[in-house]
């Protein structure tokens, strides 16, 4: 069991994925354990001694802000709110998301700027060691007034309250929290806000998306290469030459890397007769390239969120200021997940007119990639699944950022609608494995037909490794096994280690 220290220390895609796929327990340093208690204390104090109203502390929620609360009523009012505001709805939200959540939402507390109590970050970490996930819902967030909906479904099981999973099943916190010795937690002043208020819905949602896009890069450079080798096709545009006059990152990073991949190839290097090859292999450097530069400028949107305080209102002891604000406003995100949306579904876009490329019959490749077409349809339908994929994922690319409905009896009247961008981008990516998938079950059918000749040592060693899952097809019968497990093959494999 590895352990991860919760600091000021900032959190990056790879220490996530690390902490999400190998078992870690989390420990809260002795630097966080007192920025969170000295920013309580001052809170607690500040609550009594000042005659203002401070909002959420003192003070309803949104359109409610000018209701005063009274001091008795205080802890009651943030249990209410964590009561009324988990009204999420539509499909549960996956148990890894929901786990990284839970890291954000410690990592977010952590920094002394909430004014939560030390023992409620600790049951959080509590939850995350123990593998007690929340259940969690998709759908109810607009993004705006930090992920209301499902931060208080992530937060209900601390009061005792909720649903988490034991294994696949949904059951009541209040037992789970029994078999574990751990009490519920009595809210205090302005914790239900503190908690509710923040990003870490879109956070996770972008950070496994992340994680899932730079991998299904990597996927998408190998798997072009392998069709381009057989089509047939030049390795001319690859040339450093060429990207250097139009140097996007990307674009260089790409090429360069479809280089290296064929390298060694007697397929690649053999004469050829056509002149050029179809948009589709000719300009992967470009367009794989420009999902590359979008999916690092999302990047380091989201590095610099999931390392932010973004509740509200924001404390900071040593001014003496507790200031409201909109630090939970999720715009940048929603601008982010877009753009990533729109990127992956080009991915997907490119890799389906490949498929489409490879089953014409073109090249002395036989239609439909199989012996004796008209009798065997071989690889024509999967196609169609594949078109029906990226013809889902440009319609989930519409951008969600550019709608906003007014909330709250109209105090919170611009919202971004990021959450709903975090869970249509999520599917995009989904649909994008298995078009990938697709696309290199079709690619290694067609290496086949031209055998006896040898692609480069890597893709050998890729087709070797994917045999054991996928077989050739010799003639029709029923593929869609094959596309699952050509999917998690992509998945389950890191291209860089073939």
């Amino acid at each position: 069991m590895k352990t991860h220290l919760i600091s000021p220390k900032r959190l990056s895609l790879g220490i996530i994925s690390d902490i999400i796929h190998a078992p870690t327990e989390l420990v809260l340093s002795e630097e966080s354990r007192k920025k969170i208690v000295y920013c309580r204390e001052y809170l607690d104090r500040k609550i009594y001694a000042e005659s203002e109203p401070i909002y959420g502390v003192t003070t309803g929620f949104g359109a409610l802000h000018n209701k005063v609360i009274p001091l008795k009523d205080l802890q009651t009012l943030q249990l209410n709110l964590v009561r009324s505001h988990a009204c999420g709805t539509g499909e549960p939200v996956p148990k890894e998301i929901v786990k990284i959540m839970l890291l954000l939402k410690i990592q977010s507390l952590s920094y002394g700027h909430s004014g939560v109590q030390l023992l409620t970050v600790l049951r959080l970490i509590d939850f995350f060691n123990q593998d007690i996930i929340p259940v969690v819902y998709q759908q109810g967030s607009l993004g705006a007034s930090g992920d209301l909906a499902p931060l208080a479904h992530l937060s209900l099981p601390l009061i005792g309250e909720g649903e988490v999973w034991e294994n696949d099943r949904k059951v009541p916190a209040g037992p789970i929290l029994k078999k574990f010795g751990l009490d519920p937690v009595e809210l205090q002043a302005k914790e239900g806000l503190a908690l509710l208020n923040g990003t870490q819905f879109m956070g996770a949602y972008g950070v496994s998306i992340l994680i899932r896009g730079f991998h299904l890069f990597s996927w998408a450079n190998l798997i072009g290469a392998l069709s381009l080798d057989a089509f047939d096709g030049r390795i001319e545009p690859f040339n450093p030459m060429i990207q250097e006059v139009r140097p996007h990152p990307g674009q260089i990073e790409t090429a360069r890397e479809i280089k290296k991949i064929l390298k060694g190839s007697g397929l690649i290097n053999r004469r050829k007769t056509q002149v050029q090859d179809p948009y589709s292999f000719r300009c992967i450097p470009q367009v794989h390239g420009a999902t590359k530069d979008a999916l690092d400028f999302a990047a380091a949107t989201f590095s610099r969120e999931i390392n932010s305080v973004t509740d509200n209102p924001t404390i900071f002891p040593d001014e003496d200021l507790v200031i409201s604000a909109g630090n939970f406003h999720g715009q940048p995100l929603a601008i982010a997940f877009d753009l990533m949306g729109i990127a992956l579904a080009e991915l997907g876009n490119i890799s389906e007119r490949r498929i489409y490329q490879l089953l014409s019959g073109a090249r002395g490749l036989p239609p439909f990639l199989v012996a004796e077409p008209g009798l065997n349809s071989g690889m024509m339908i999967p196609q169609y699944t594949a078109a029906s994929l990226v013809s889902q994922n440009k319609q989930l690319a519409t951008p969600s950022s550019v709608d906003s409905i007014e909330s709250s009896n109209g105090q919170e009247d611009h919202v971004s609608m990021g959450a709903n961008g975090a869970t249509k981008t999520f599917r995009i990516i989904t649909n994008l494995e298995t078009i990938l998938g697709i696309e290199l079950m079709n690619a290694a059918q067609a290496v086949e037909f031209r055998r006896p000749a040898q692609s480069s040592d890597k893709l050998e060693r890729l087709l070797k490794k994917y045999r054991k899952k996928v077989p050739f097809i010799q003639s029709d019968q029923i593929l869609y096994p094959h596309i699952s497990n050509s999917a998690e093959f992509i998945r389950l494999t890191n291209a860089e280690e073939l």
